[in-house]
C-alpha cells in the first residue's frame, strides 16, 4: 500500500511540473508576446520564416515587477488583476488609481506614463516636466511583487498560528501531534535545533524568533513563486529589495547586539602590531567585513532565484523559437523543452529548500560570531571552552 501511495504521489508530482511547463508555456509568453501562442508560427510564417519571439522580452517580462498581475490569455483576452496605484508627484500632487486606468488609455493616465522601453526608469511610472524630462514620482504603489508579499505572508501566520493554537489547547501531557502539525514541529525543532542552537550556542532563544521567522518567510516565498497559478508564480525572492531588507535585518542583528570583544576584534584585532599602525590595515578589512557579510547574504538568494525562474523561461521558450523550423525540430525542441523543465522544476523544490536553509544557516553564524568573549568563556561558533 505504502508503494503504490509512493507511486501516486510521484505520478501526481510530475502532472503538477507538466501543468506548470503548460502555464508557461501558453500563458507567459503568450502574454508578453501580447498575441495567442497559436498564432506564433502563422506570424513566422509572414515573416518570411524569421523568429518573432522576444525572448529577453519574455524572461525579464516575467521575472520583473509590474502594476498588475497577468493571470492568464483566452485568444485575444488578457486576464489580469488591476492593483492600486499610489503616487506622489511633487508636480501635480498625490494620485489614487487602479492600474486598469492605465491599460485602458494607453499606458498614461492623469499625466502619468509607464516609461518605455530603453527609458532610464524602464516600465515605472513617470511624468515630464516642462522641458520634457522625465520625472520620477514617489511610487507607492502596490506592485505584483508586493501584493504577492502580501498574500505569502497571510498564508505563512495561518500556518503558523495554526499550528500555534493547536498547542494552546492541548494539555503538556498529551501525546505528540501527528499530521501537519507533527510535521511543522519536526520543521521547526529541525531549523531550531540544528542550524539556530548549533550556530549560535547559549544564547541562541534570543535570536530564534528572527531566523525561524526568515526561514519560514524564504521558503513560503520560494515555493509559492513555483505555483503556476494565481496566487502563485510571483518571483518575490528572486526582486533585490525583497533579499536586501533580509540581509539589512541580519545586519542589524549582528551589529547592535555584538559583543565588546566582537567589535575589538574589529577595531584591534589579536594580528602583528605593524599590520595595525601606523597604517590601520587590518581593521580596514575587519570593517569592510562588516558590510560584505549581508551583501552577500542579499546577492546570493536574489541570484540563485532569479536564475532558476530564468533558465526554466528560456527552455520554455525553445518551443516557440523552433515552431518555424519544421516539425520535426519542432517536436523534438518540445519533448526536450518539457523533459529539462520537469527535471528543474524538481530542482527548484530542492532549492527552495536549500536556499531558506543556507540564508538562515549563514545569519546565524554572523550572529554567533558576534556573541564572542573574551578570556575563552565562548568560541566563536558559541560554544563554550
Amino acid at each position: 500500500m505504502k508503494r503504490i501511495y509512493a507511486i501516486l504521489v510521484v505520478v501526481l508530482s510530475a502532472f503538477v511540473l507538466s501543468v506548470r511547463v503548460q502555464a508557461f508555456a501558453a500563458g507567459q509568453v503568450a502574454n508578453a508576446q501580447e498575441i495567442p501562442a497559436t498564432a506564433i508560427s502563422e506570424e513566422a510564417e509572414s515573416q518570411g520564416g524569421e523568429n518573432p519571439v522576444d525572448v529577453k522580452g519574455i524572461v525579464f517580462g516575467h521575472i520583473g515587477d509590474s502594476y498588475e498581475w497577468h493571470i492568464t490569455t483566452w485568444g485575444d483576452v488578457h486576464v489580469t488583476i488591476p492593483l492600486p496605484v499610489i503616487v506622489y508627484s511633487e508636480i501635480s500632487g498625490w494620485h489614487f488609481f487602479m492600474s486598469s486606468r492605465l491599460e485602458e488609455n494607453e499606458g498614461s493616465y492623469e499625466g502619468l506614463t509607464i516609461a518605455p522601453a530603453g527609458s532610464r526608469y524602464e516600465g515605472k511610472l513617470v511624468e515630464y516636466d516642462a522641458e520634457g524630462n522625465e520625472v520620477r514620482p514617489w511610487d507607492f504603489s502596490i506592485t505584483k511583487v508586493s501584493f504577492a508579499l502580501l498574500i505569502n505572508s497571510f498564508i505563512l501566520l495561518l500556518v503558523i498560528l495554526g499550528v500555534a493554537r493547536w498547542y494552546r489547547k492541548k494539555p503538556l501531557e498529551s501525546p505528540a501531534p501527528k499530521g501537519f502539525v507533527g510535521f511543522m514541529e519536526m520543521f521547526i525543532m529541525m531549523v531550531n535545533d540544528d542550524i539556530i542552537k548549533s550556530c549560535i550556542g547559549p544564547k541562541y532563544r534570543k535570536f530564534a524568533p528572527y531566523l525561524l521567522t526568515a526561514f519560514f518567510f524564504i521558503f513560503i516565498n520560494n515555493l509559492m513563486g513555483l505555483v503556476p497559478f494565481f496566487p502563485g508564480g510571483a518571483n518575490v525572492t528572486g526582486n533585490i529589495a525583497i533579499t536586501m531588507v533580509l540581509a539589512i535585518c541580519t545586519f542589524l542583528a549582528v551589529n547592535i547586539f555584538g559583543t565588546k570583544a566582537y567589535w575589538k576584534d574589529i577595531f584591534w584585532p589579536d594580528v602583528p602590531w605593524w599590520l595595525k599602525v601606523p597604517i590601520p590595515m587590518m581593521p580596514l578589512i575587519e570593517f569592510f567585513g562588516v558590510f560584505t557579510k549581508p551583501f552577500a547574504l542579499m546577492i546570493r538568494l536574489f541570484a540563485n532565484m532569479l536564475a532558476g525562474h530564468m533558465a526554466m523561461l528560456v527552455l520554455t521558450c525553445l518551443i516557440f523559437i523552433s515552431a518555424s523550423m519544421g516539425p520535426l525540430l519542432n517536436g523534438t525542441l518540445t519533448v526536450a523543452s518539457v523533459a529539462f523543465n520537469i527535471f528543474m522544476n524538481a530542482l527548484e523544490l530542492l532549492v527552495a529548500f536549500i536556499q531558506a536553509y543556507v540564508f538562515t544557516m549563514l545569519s546565524a553564524v554572523f550572529i554567533g560570531l558576534a556573541q564572542i568573549e573574551e578570556h575563552g568563556h565562548q568560541t566563536e561558533v558559541g560554544v563554550k571552552e
